[in-house]
């Protein structure tokens, strides 16, 4: 069994932010959603997690409503990362990892052996092994999201939901983190923007456009020229030179052909 997403929505003031979205994730695969901003990845990651209630339909965790299963079981089996993560205090690497280990605790115990036994494999999956007594607020940008993963590993999870985790990294540390995430043995789920990232490294790609799923299936079945015009309003050249034929995407200046945009005058049709 496992985290499934059943007709699935969601309404703020009026407004359907996601409406009627079905998700199950293979176990172990890696799942990117995709979509221009306000198409509802993050409500989607949210309602995943079990954190915002559906406004209709129901997610399920092997087979239970996420009512039923509750927060705090919830938090064992589905880890969460977050876009921006910050804290005034002065915490250590290691003390945020700790903080993965909540769930797993009763109120005011002290950490257990197997509490430890996980912070340190997390640390050491992360390659955070030789940071873990640093201050978190010495640490660069990539390297603090690697902590928040390591934090969310120690969770000891089965899925993990990230949201836009690349976002402000560069591009040595975006393919980094990916990479981190792929070899990590969980069903992540991923909201992203760059398309290459996406056809790089998801087995599956979800598209969602105004709350709704568009297009779905492998990079390469999703990711065609057509859909991008479609629904992020770009032209684009998409070939098969990614890394193992997967889809390569290269965006063009201008509008596509019918959109009351003229094309670019040096890039032909």
């Amino acid at each position: 069994m496992s985290l499934r997403a059943e007709a699935v929505s969601w309404r703020a003031d009026g407004r359907l932010i996601v409406d009627g979205i079905s998700l199950e994730p293979a176990p172990g695969s890696t799942v990117g959603l995709l979509g221009p901003n306000g198409s509802g990845k993050s409500t989607l990651l949210r309602l995943l997690a079990g954190v915002r209630p559906t406004s209709s339909g129901v997610v399920t965790l092997d087979g239970a409503p996420m009512a039923e299963v509750g927060r705090r079981a919830a938090a064992r089996r589905i880890a969460v990362v977050e876009q921006h993560a910050a804290t005034e205090v002065d915490l250590s690497v290691r003390d945020v990892v700790r903080l993965g280990r909540i769930p797993h605790r009763r109120a005011w115990s002290a950490p257990s052996a197997a509490d430890d036994a996980a912070v340190r494999s997390a640390l050491a999956h992360t390659g955070l092994a030789d940071r873990a007594d640093r201050s978190w607020h010495t640490l660069s940008g990539g390297e603090r999201q690697r902590v928040q993963i390591a934090r969310a590993l120690a969770q000891e999870p089965r899925e993990l939901l990230l949201d836009e985790p690349t976002n402000h990294l560069d591009i040595h540390h975006q393919l980094e983190l990916l990479a981190l995430v792929v070899r990590t043995p969980v069903t992540g789920v991923i909201a992203l923007h760059d398309l290459n990232l996406a056809a790089m490294f998801c087995d599956q790609v979800v598209v969602l456009n105004e709350g709704r799923v568009v297009a779905a299936g492998t990079p390469s079945q999703v990711l065609t020229e057509e859909l991008i015009a479609d629904v992020y309003n770009v032209r684009a050249v998409v070939t098969p030179e990614g890394p193992g034929g997967r889809p390569s995407v290269r965006f063009l200046p201008g509008a596509p052909r019918g959109r009351g945009a003229v094309p670019d005058p040096g890039q032909g049709p």
